[in-house]
């Protein structure tokens, strides 16, 4: 404004006001490290620049870490040194780790504190609930949400004579026998390093614990519980579906992992998250005709609601309140309707508040074909109200107890052990690592 009153004044006037007047102050530069890469790497770039643009303020500086374990680390790394990020993305499964790290301002203390009033209700309570406290406060901003889903090659179920999805996996064991009887070689494609589809989604959908203590929501002595439960069914059949052909390999170790098989049509279903349903799109084939839909259960078990995916935006301490006020207006820019649409249409991850998602369905955006099938996402995330056993995973060292499940369906499967003893094994790794950590914060109080 006041170069634009300079410009309209008289030459003397403005040359005098030209001599006094200070440099325009320049915007508040603060930082967010991110741990995606490729793709989806490219678009939050395009967001941080979306960001700048409209307003002159705040200028976000955003670097990916390339993963979300490194994030993680470098984020811990960086934080001791005192050479933080503002913002840093942390997945689902670093959660507690920064929960009792005591290193972040809390969501909505820093919204306030920066003058934004914000309706934490209308976040969807699954999502929600994942990166909140025992009592339900929200301690850091959903950002990347998503949940697992099952692909389908419909012209390959038409083939076998099935009519719509199958909803049961009895129904999958069905369709993939005709499947490679009427002369598909890779019926579905499986990757065991997908233990968070096959295995924590199965728990939550069928309202199975994975660990005492509520997953661990109630206190750090949680311990395992897998090997009681009817993952030890699930992970039978898979073996015998393995066995029988019906499961085939699809990872990095074979060269073609399962979500690009499936786009090749060389595999008829796959499981997977739904932010991978515009990379199915973008790679598929063409005349693939394809459709997703929510995880199936086992007979006669009623459907609670699954688990959230993807990672949260986490506010550091030891910033200067500018560059807080520029974390806070980031979070406001994301929280717009506009700004969900565009990140769900560019990525496939999901709307993370109610108004996000239905002013997307009254803009017809899940009418359009490319789309069609990512809001049954949101209806698995919100099946029913998020019980003990689904409402998120708060245990210690998370990461390292998935990729122990990793390998437990890896000996399983292409070893031959016995499905009992392997998860027995599994809760007693998972129980050592759980007690390493409730070492490491002896006598924390969960928050």
């Amino acid at each position: 404004m006041t170069r634009n009153w300079l410009l309209n004044a008289a030459f003397t006037v403005g040359a005098l006001a030209l001599a006094t007047a200070p440099a325009l102050a320049a915007p508040t530069k603060f930082d967010f490290w991110y741990g995606l890469s490729g793709d989806l790497s490219e678009r939050i770039q395009d967001m941080c620049k979306d960001f700048n643009a409209s307003q002159a303020d705040y200028e976000i500086v955003c670097t990916s870490q390339n993963d979300y374990d490194t994030n993680l680390q470098n984020t811990i790394a960086a934080y001791r040194a005192n050479k933080q990020p503002t913002i840093s993305q942390i997945f689902d499964a670093g959660t507690l780790d920064l929960m009792l790290s005591q290193a972040y301002l809390p969501i909505g203390e820093l919204m306030t504190q920066n003058g934004y009033d914000i309706d934490w209700s209308n976040y969807f309570s699954g999502i929600a609930s994942y990166y909140s406290t025992s009592k339900g406060e929200l301690l850091s901003m959903p950002f990347n949400s998503s949940t697992a889903m099952i692909y389908y090659n419909t012209d390959a179920l038409a083939k076998v004579g099935f009519e719509g999805l199958p909803t049961t996996w009895s129904q999958v064991e069905d369709v993939a026998r005709k499947m490679k009887a009427a002369g598909y070689d890779c019926p579905i494609g499986f990757d065991p390093a997908g233990a968070w589809q096959w295995f924590e989604q199965f728990e939550a959908i069928h309202n199975q614990p994975i660990a005492t203590n509520g997953n661990g929501f109630d206190g750090l002595d949680a311990e395992m519980v897998v090997g009681k439960g009817k993952f030890v069914q699930q992970l039978t059949w898979l073996k015998a579906m393995y066995d029988e052909g019906l499961l085939v390999l699809k990872s990095k170790d074979t060269g073609e992992v399962d979500q690009d098989a499936f786009a090749a049509g060389k595999c008829q279903i796959f499981s997977g998250s739904i932010a991978g349903h515009g990379s199915v799109t973008a790679k598929a084939i063409p005349d693939l005709h394809w459709d997703v839909a929510m995880l199936p259960m086992l007979d006669g078990v009623e459907r609670t609601n699954s688990l959230v995916g993807g990672a949260s935006l986490w506010t550091l301490k030891g910033k200067t309140p500018e560059e807080y006020k520029g974390a806070a207006a980031f979070y406001n820019f994301l929280a717009t309707p506009k700004q969900a649409e565009w990140w769900s249409t560019v990525t496939g991850y999901i709307p993370v508040t109610n108004t996000g998602f239905e002013a997307m369905k009254a803009n017809g955006f899940y009418d359009a074909a490319p789309y069609k099938g990512r809001e049954k996402a949101v209806e698995s995330l919100t099946f029913t109200p998020p019980t003990e056993n689904t409402r998120g995973i708060r245990l210690g060292n998370y990461a390292s107890i998935r990729a122990e499940m990793v390998k437990t369906m890896q000996n399983v499967l292409f070893n031959n052990q016995p499905v009992q003893e392997a998860l027995d094994e599994f809760d007693a790794k998972g129980n050592d690592i759980l007690r390493r950590f409730q070492a490491t914060y002896k006598d924390a109080v969960l928050p």
